[in-house]
């Protein structure tokens, strides 16, 4: 069997091929591998882009959300006792207001501040770690904080600034240990640490916000942080 010279139709590069056995019917004698056929994909969800994975929406932190929205309009018409709502001493035998207290704003730009660094930070939690630590950073820097604020003092005390500054102090924990590494971090800690200077100022301007409450979410947010690094390292 003779060669013969063709071009490749993309370089243009003269290639020598053999030409193919063929028996004396005329047919090629040769076996033609087949190419494998290509793995099937699902097929995508709606909003997802090709080549990137779907991520959930943050629903725990919506909800923790609409949950502050609602304690305002609470507040607001008076719908319901205030005196039920919010933590003035101990609560004893009103167990309740340790967890409707997080969520109830006097004063609007209180309000404010704290939801949307809830929103903010609670949604990279929640996409980095999920729901469930969302809720625990929340509970403890929120309900906890303000139920040991009652227990010291008898001064009315309600908001989220402690479940705002535990979700943030949670997320900023990792780039903390670069920056203190003097590796390069992708947060922006600049930013971050205006906002959270922002909260734990905020009972100078709120006088119900709770210092209090605010050190314990520091405290919650940073011995959170630590831990999801050692676990994930």
């Amino acid at each position: 069997m003779s060669p013969y010279i063709t071009e490749c139709p993309y370089c243009g590069t003269r290639l020598r091929k053999r030409a193919p056995k063929i028996d004396r019917n005329g047919r090629i004698a040769e076996r033609v591998s087949r190419r494998p056929q290509a793995p099937s994909l699902p097929r995508l969800r709606r909003g997802e882009i090709p080549g990137i994975r779907h991520e959930a929406h943050p629903y725990a932190t919506i909800i923790l959300v609409l949950l502050g929205i609602v304690g305002c309009l609470i507040w607001r018409t008076s719908a319901i006792s205030q005196s039920n709502l919010i933590i003035f001493g101990n609560p004893e035998s009103q167990w309740w207001r340790v967890f409707t207290a997080p969520f109830v704003y006097d004063n609007t730009g209180y309000a404010f501040v704290a939801l949307v660094i809830i929103a903010i930070f609670g949604s990279l939690m929640e996409r980095r770690h999920g729901a469930v630590l969302v809720v625990a950073l929340a509970l403890v820097g929120g309900a906890g904080g303000l139920a040991l604020a009652g227990r010291l003092t008898d001064a009315p005390y309600m908001g989220g600034n402690g479940a705002a500054l535990a979700l943030l102090c949670a997320w900023a924990v990792p780039d903390l240990r670069q920056l203190l590494r003097k590796r390069d971090y992708d947060g922006d800690l600049l930013g971050t640490g205006v906002m959270a200077a922002v909260m734990v100022l905020m009972p100078l301007a709120a006088p119900h916000a709770s210092w209090v409450a605010a050190g314990v979410g520091v405290v919650a947010g940073l011995g959170f942080g630590y831990l999801l690094t050692r676990i994930h390292h």
